[in-house]
Order: C-alpha cells, then structure tokens, then sequence
C-alpha cells in the first residue's frame, strides 16, 4: 500500500508536466509566442486570419466547419458569411479546390496540408516563421527560421517590408561571416508591428488548436483528474493507516 501511495503522490506532481508542449523544432531564432488556445477570441481571430490568407493555398482537411463552429462559439450563420468562401457546406472539411500538379507547376512544390503544423512545429516556431519574412538582397521573399523557404509573404500587406541589418560574426573556427542583426521596416503595412504580433500570435494558437482541437477539454478535464488522484491518494493513505492499525 505504502508503494501505491508512493507511486500516486509522483503521478500527481509529474501529470502537469505531461501537458506542457515539446516542439522539436525549437532552436535559435524561435521566440516565444504566448498564444493561449483558451483564449476563445484568439481563436475565432486567427481563424479569420488563416481563411482569408492562407486557406487559399494551404487546406486543413482533418478539420470540419461545423467543428471550427462548435469549439470557437460561432453560429452556423457566422461561420458560412465570413469563413466559407466557396461552395463548400456547414459540414465539410476545410479543403482547398487548388489543383496539386497546377499548384507544383505555380509553386515548384504542392503547399502542405496545415492540419498537423501546430503539432509538428509549435506554436513558438510558427510564431516566428510568420515574423521571420524579409526582403533579402535579390529582392526575394525570405525568411530566418527557413531560408530560401518556396513560400511568399502572403501577410506582407498587414505587416509591410522589412529588410535585414547585417552584422559581423566570427565563428569559433575563426572564420568571419555576416548574420542577421535585426530588422528595419523599409515599407510599411496596415498592422502596426504590435498589431501584427498579435495577428501571427493568433494564427499560430489558431493552428495548435487545429492540430489537437481535442486539447480544449482536454486541459480542463485534466484539472478534475488531478483533483480525483489528489483525493485518491488521500484516500489510500487513511485506509492503508486503518489496514495497518492494528499491525503494529
């Protein structure tokens, strides 16, 4: 009995830690996001967001409408207006009617299904992928956290142009090469830079929430069971002292 309780009173300190996310893409460069897919608001805003500007290449086809409507607190009505732009129903899946060999042949590369992104990459990374587009020196869209990225900047007009300021750096091999120190906004957009913080800030939740919409209840029904082994563990001690009273 007394392992039992031992092994429960462990459970219930380490099961917090089980709920935090892991991205295996963290690295340099990745800043934290602070996006919070409790936040009901910043949900239905970066859905908002990712329909009007990246749905149009990008599907997410494991998530419904219907679904996106019940979890975010949107009426059918709200959905159909201002999310469906196509003749897509209440019900379907949120795909694109981009042709894959005509997007291969536009692109060089069929753009990727979002669906699993926010599982895959974090909502840290895509936080910063969404800052990181700049205008290198060819006058081509790159970007920090995936150079030479076949992506446009399709939020530039929210965010406008930015090109980087170099800075020397010398490796320990003694070799010296340029990095980039920071960025200057040369043309500007029609999101101030903390306005369009907050716009990747709400993509990005928006994209986690998508990649596990069960996460939601999940997070709330994980708070009960904690309580349940917290009371459980209680439990097992007062009866293991009745079972072993009159032992000793």
């Amino acid at each position: 009995m007394k392992k039992l309780a031992t092994i429960l009173f462990y459970a219930v300190l380490l099961l917090p830690l089980s709920t935090i996310p892991v991205s295996a893409s963290s690295g340099a460069g990745v800043e934290h996001s602070g996006a919070n897919i409790g936040d009901t608001a910043s949900l239905q805003r970066g859905a908002k967001w990712y329909v009007n500007y990246c749905l149009g290449c990008h599907s997410i086809s494991y998530m419904r409408y219907n679904r996106l409507a019940a979890d975010l607190e949107l009426s059918e009505d709200m959905v159909m207006q201002n999310l469906v732009f196509s003749n897509a129903k209440f019900a379907d899946t949120m795909d694109i009617a981009m042709d894959p060999e005509q997007a291969k042949s536009w692109f060089g590369k069929t753009p990727p299904d979002l669906s699993l992104i926010g599982r895959s990459r974090g909502a840290d990374w895509l936080y910063s992928y969404l800052l990181g587009f700049y205008k290198d020196e060819n006058g081509e869209w790159n970007n920090t956290l995936l150079p030479n990225a076949s992506m446009p900047h399709v939020l530039w007009s929210l965010q406008g142009i930015q090109t980087p300021v170099y800075r020397q750096e010398t490796s320990a091999g003694g070799f010296t090469h340029e990095v980039i120190d920071h960025f200057e906004l040369t043309t500007a957009g029609t999101q101030s830079p903390q306005e369009f913080e907050e716009t990747a800030r709400d993509i990005a939740a928006f994209l986690e929430y998508a990649g596990e919409p069960a996460k939601l209840k999940r997070k709330s029904v994980g708070v009960w069971v904690i309580l349940f082994l917290v009371l459980f563990t209680f439990v097992a001690y007062l009866l293991k002292v009745e079972y072993w009273r009159d032992v000793h």
